[in-house]
């Protein structure tokens, strides 16, 4: 399809890339989000805790929240309050795997296409009761899973998804981790994300299910170093560029499915332009691809009194149109 042509406007005080990114992260509180937690357990014999905000709908909205996010960012709590109030639709938020506040059974935490257990969380809805529409939306690292999901999964499985949505996919690893490396700003984002991240591999060390020195998992000053340590060989991958190649959806994009609409801004500070697949648009009947002049990485903000987002509501107009 050819480029979608953006709607998204902001006042020039907001157009800025960085608060657009930190002041959503960091200030966003969103409130009454009537959410069930429940616990799935997978096939592997670990958990996943999800989120469950019931309107006795026919459809069904399934979030997948971004690296070190959970159910309970700004973001996902904003997507999920304004669809619950706006629309006919239940809606589940899905903690990955340590994400939930609990620390996963198994060795290996969640990666940037682990469709296996989103797979899961959609089916133990499935179980729960009949959705006549499901369509799923992912943020980030939780973009680039759901692009990799509505492109690989088996046909069986991708039937029964009537959309994807994607907010600032980071779907080029390698050169998404190399921006932020390549910047004093960027080492900034790394390490918060970092913090946690070791923090976890630490825990899981002390339990027995991590086989690697305390002081090896401390000494990980970036997002190559921690995946090349933990989390390319606890996922079977080789090595960290191994795990990017792999794991990127922009390699898999050309056999998507599902009608999918990727929004991704021009100054993210996360992104790169091998994160912008103009050339796949261009070519493939169900990918729309949208690029905002502004919106920084998951922002998106807009002057309003009831504090929504453009991207919820974008949201909403493409489920409408693919329904």
């Amino acid at each position: 399809m050819p480029l979608v042509e953006s709607t998204y406007n902001t006042p020039a005080f907001m157009a800025n890339g960085h608060l657009q990114t930190l002041y959503p992260y960091f200030f966003r509180k969103v409130k009454e989000v009537p959410f069930t937690r429940e616990r799935i357990e997978l096939k592997d014999g670990d958990f996943i805790d999800i989120d469950f905000l019931n309107n006795n709908a026919k459809s069904l909205i399934v979030l997948s929240h971004g690296l070190e996010g959970s159910s309970n960012t700004g973001y996902i709590r904003g997507m999920s309050k304004f669809l619950g109030e706006s629309a006919n639709v239940d809606v589940v938020a899905w903690n990955m795997r340590s994400c939930s506040g609990e620390l996963n059974r198994k060795k290996h935490f969640y990666h940037a296409a682990s469709c296996e257990d989103l797979s899961e969380v959609i089916e133990h809805m499935k179980e729960k009761k009949t959705y006549d529409h499901v369509h799923i939306i992912g943020f980030s690292l939780g973009g680039n899973l759901t692009a990799f999901y509505a492109s690989t999964m088996e046909e069986q499985k991708l039937s029964e998804i009537n959309s994807a949505t994607i907010y600032s996919g980071t779907l080029h690893l390698a050169s998404s981790i190399k921006k932020l490396e390549d910047s004093q700003i960027g080492q900034f984002y790394s390490e918060n994300f970092l913090v946690t991240m070791r923090k976890k591999a630490i825990e899981k060390q002390k339990l027995g299910l991590l086989d690697i020195d305390p002081n090896q998992i401390r000494s990980c000053k970036s997002f190559i170093d921690f995946d090349e340590l933990v989390t390319a060989p606890t996922n079977s991958f080789k090595n960290a560029q191994h795990y990017y190649e792999e794991a990127s959806a922009i390699n898999v994009l050309h056999k998507i499915k599902v009608p999918t609409l990727l929004i991704q801004s021009k100054d993210d500070p996360f992104l790169t332009k091998e994160c912008f697949p103009i050339r796949e648009a261009y070519r493939h009947k169900n990918l729309f691809l949208e690029i905002t002049p502004t919106g920084g990485h998951v922002g998106f903000m807009k002057l309003d009194k009831k504090l929504m987002f453009w991207s919820e509501e974008r949201a909403l107009q493409f489920i409408k149109e693919v329904a």
